[in-house]
């Protein structure tokens, strides 16, 4: 077995990398940037080693700097997690060339593999079905363009050395092409270090499975079953399941026969993926492999039984595969959730900051990249956690994983949970009638009641819950709820008033009932009822309204909350009276991050909602919208500017 890895990763795979290293007893060496200094994935490894500034091409995509830790530390391998250099052929012989062990496939399937183009020539000549695409990859639009002709539309653009559907568009016409070639080979150039793009066939409303293929130095070549993929945000999974929801035996036969011909045509070791688009009659084609451990894995593992690092291990140091095909069983279902800190209401924009509390459900896995609190730099991918249910059948599964999405506190990061919790409850995706297409549509139509009433409530219920074991006279210091001062027929106990921005919210209070440390408050809101249980735990106050739980912090000037995983901050006291809006005409960004694109200049007419800038954050690019029409007065920002959330990078003066 392995003595000392490098782990040359961050957050949550690295977290989840160290675990089983822990499980081993194989010591683990993490290195760092300048924004991930105190980091929770450094706890616990034998050395730690700070190896750049925040930006990842200045750290986690330096070669050099990751060699000369793993060589200072006296590491004996490394491991790349996934993201930032796992398939770079590049750095896999690097690693070897050192003497280290790479624990990965060889070099030179990365390389075969990494190119999509040649990737499915290799498939192909394998017998494995294939979609029409760009036989080379270019970030040159005209040599696109011509490629394209071939294939006709609709195509979608890949970067060549890309991952995890980042920098992935689709193209419908020809008016469209040499804009979108422009931003995907900006945006692969920055997360990748690499611009080159493909050109695939578009298939309209696919399923996307992914087959888990492994191998070992002696030869072998196994399957440990498929993953349902379908459920993604542009281009990029956000829950996945196994194993694959309404999938025939027959095409799930042959989709696992074609994987493991494919592994074997390449001579394949170690962990990789192989991944699939099924059209509307079940009609399967290889779009690209993953030479590498995949964000997902935890699903296969909950339904084998495996730990598939330890495999990655005992593989790296030579050892045969633990299991033979027949000897791998699948047992239930899993579902797997990815939690990020971004704002699907705003089109998943990122929203990087610092989470303040965080309590993780209990009943389910989380691989996260923090446990209690931590930051979220706008550096870098913005997935914080994985929760992952296994249940005895999908419904099970599902409801599980619901009833923890909704059920989690994080509170001062904005995340998806909420979004998750309704999305799994989504008929489609009961039913398990999935395709790609499935999240957008549901983004599109949802319409989830308003959380800030509901928010406003449980502010309310903090207030009461403060106050309830106080003694106080009731016509003492100031008045607040429970006070005699505030008596009246409607609000025989008190309001609280609070505010979301300019919206003023007036809770009313009708009732309390005390139960040890338990207070249940009955307040209404915007005309409805609510019952709200609340207990203190420390500077944390939780409970649930009606059947959904909840989660706030109490601050002098505000009252941050999740309610069913949905972050709502409400101004309180003093600070309720202000206007809350913003300064006319100053256009500020929306989250910290690097200018890439400025349109405009002094002088120049803009309508409202035209882009004024173009922030990347986070692996993704932002547009900053004009709130009105005017006339461009400043630009306060140039490009490569990195720029701090609400900074003002335009100020417009109003149109005449």
């Amino acid at each position: 077995m392995l003595k000392r890895i490098l782990i040359a990763n961050r957050g949550e795979i690295a977290r989840r990398v160290a675990r089983t290293c822990r499980a081993l007893g194989v010591e683990f060496v993490a290195v760092h940037s300048e924004a991930d200094r105190g980091a929770a994935h450094l706890d616990g490894a034998a050395e730690t080693v700070e190896i750049g500034p925040a930006p990842a091409a200045g750290s986690y995509l330096r070669i050099e700097a990751l060699l000369d830790a793993a060589a200072a530390t006296g590491c004996d391998a490394v491991h790349p997690g996934y993201g930032f250099l796992s398939e770079s052929a590049e750095f896999a012989a690097a690693v070897t060339g050192a003497g280290l062990t790479w624990i990965g496939p060889r070099p030179e399937t990365i390389a075969a593999l990494g190119d999509k183009a040649g990737a499915r020539a290799l498939m192909a000549a394998s017998g494995v079905p294939v979609l029409p695409g760009t036989p080379d990859a270019s970030e040159s639009a005209g040599e696109l363009r011509a490629a394209v002709a071939a294939i006709g539309y609709p195509v979608i653009l890949k970067p060549v050395a890309g991952g995890g559907g980042k920098g992935m568009v689709i193209v419908e016409r020809d008016a469209d092409l040499d804009g979108a070639v422009a931003g995907a080979v900006r945006l692969a150039r920055a997360a990748f270090g690499d611009g080159r793009l493909l050109a695939e066939r578009y298939v309209p409303r696919p399923r996307h499975v992914e087959v888990q293929v492994f191998g070992d130095e002696h030869g072998d070549v196994v399957h440990l079953f498929e993953r349902e993929c379908s459920l993604q945000r542009r281009h990029q999974k956000i829950v996945e399941e196994a194993p694959a929801a309404r999938l025939p035996g027959a095409v799930r036969a042959e989709l696992l026969d074609a994987a493991v011909r494919g592994a074997r045509a390449v001579g394949y070791v170690n962990a990789g993926t192989f991944e699939f688009l099924l059209d509307a009659d079940d009609h399967f084609f290889f779009i690209e492999a993953n030479t590498r451990l995949q964000v997902e894995h935890p699903v296969t593992e909950a339904v084998t039984g495996v730990d598939l690092v330890e495999w990655q291990l005992r593989v790296a140091a030579g050892e045969p595969l633990p299991l033979r095909q027949d000897e791998i069983r699948r047992h239930g279902h899993a579902v797997e959730a990815r939690v990020y800190a971004e704002d699907p209401d705003a089109d998943f924009r990122p929203a990087p900051g610092t989470a303040e509390v965080v309590r993780w459900p209990s009943g389910v896995r989380v691989d996260a990249a923090f446990d209690e609190r931590g930051e979220v730099p706008s550096f870098y991918d913005p997935m914080i956690a994985k929760l992952v249910a296994h249940g005895p059948d999908r419904a099970a599964a599902l409801t599980r994983l619901a009833d923890a999405a909704c059920g989690t506190a994080v509170l001062g990061l904005t995340t998806n949970l909420g979004f998750l919790a309704d999305l799994l409850a989504e008929p489609r995706v009961r039913s398990g009638a999935l395709d790609t297409e499935v999240v957008g549509e549901f983004l599109a139509a949802r319409a989830g009641a308003d959380p800030v009433p509901a928010a406003a409530a449980c502010a309310a219920a903090i207030e009461v819950r403060r106050l309830s074991g106080a003694a106080r006279s009731p016509w003492g210091g100031a008045a607040g709820p429970l006070d005699r001062a505030f008596l009246d027929p409607a609000a025989p106990l008190g309001r609280v008033v609070s505010r979301d921005g300019p919206r003023r919210l007036e809770a009313v209070l009708t009732g309390v009932r005390t139960a040890g440390p338990d207070v249940a408050v009955d307040v209404a809101v915007a005309g409805d009822r609510h019952r709200v249980t609340v207990t203190a735990d420390g500077d944390l106050f939780h409970g649930r309204i009606g059947a959904v739980p909840w989660a706030g912090l109490h601050a002098p000037d505000a009252v941050e909350l999740a309610v069913g995983g949905v972050r709502v901050r409400l101004a309180r006291g003093a600070a309720a009276d202000g206007s809350g809006e913003d300064a006319v005409g100053a256009v500020a960004a929306p989250m910290p991050g690097t200018v890439v694109a400025l349109p405009v200049a002094v002088g120049d007419t803009v309508e409202s909602g035209q882009t004024v800038a173009v922030v990347e954050a986070m692996k993704t690019e932002n547009r900053v919208l004009a709130a009105t029409a005017g006339t461009v007065g400043e630009v306060r920002c140039a490009l490569g500017d990195v720029v701090a959330a609400d900074q003002v990078l335009v100020v417009l003066e109003p149109a005449d």
